[in-house]
């Protein structure tokens, strides 16, 4: 990766964008571990295999063993960020949630997300500019789930593609195999966690 800044300045981008569409979405005062859960479960939200196939804590079970990995990894867009002020001693966070600073996150997420929040808040026929959509985005109260909306979409595409390229590339029957141990492994989650 250093020797390939190209590929390190996209993965940079992509950590910031994570941080940011968290902030979007979660409340003002939280735990690094609350932020670590949501930016884990970014690329699981709208998946339909969450739904059906997959089991319901992986995201905990992603997070909780790995945090210290998680703060070296986003500790220092944490500290760099102005929309937050990090207190790294007590590993909490406080976010500006005012409009101005949702407005300021809104306008660095990635063009995709930004055009699938227009999509979602601009009704037929007005075609507003992306910009005037996310100023009033910024000052909607439910602005966090506008976001969470927008991601849903552009996963639950991806997840779409992805599970129909592996039926064609692993073909049908390993596809099947597969999914009857993902839902025997969720099965054994929830019988786990039954009393």
């Amino acid at each position: 990766m250093n020797e390939n800044p190209a590929l390190r300045s996209a993965l940079d981008r992509n950590l910031k964008s994570a941080v940011t569409a968290a902030f979007l979405m979660l409340p003002e005062s939280l735990s690094e571990e609350d932020l670590f859960l949501e930016i884990a479960g970014l690329s699981y939200s709208g998946d339909f295999r969450m739904v059906i196939g997959e089991e319901k804590t992986k995201v905990l079970n992603i997070v909780k063993p790995n945090v210290e990995h998680f703060r070296e990894l986003y500790g220092t867009i944490l500290q760099e960020n102005p929309q937050a002020f990090y207190k790294t001693q007590q590993g909490r966070l406080e976010i500006d949630k005012s409009p101005e600073g949702q407005f300021t996150q809104l306008m660095t997420l990635p063009k995709t997300l930004q055009q699938q929040i227009n999509h979602i808040m601009d009704p037929p026929g007005k075609n507003r500019d992306v910009e005037e959509t996310l100023l009033q985005v910024a000052h909607d109260p439910d602005c966090g789930d506008v976001v969470r909306l927008g991601l849903s979409a552009i996963v639950r595409l991806s997840s779409i593609r992805q599970s129909t390229k592996g039926i064609f590339t692993a073909g049908m029957k390993k596809s099947v195999v597969y999914s009857a141990r993902k839902l025997h492994k969720m099965w054994r989650g929830w019988l786990r966690k039954a009393p």
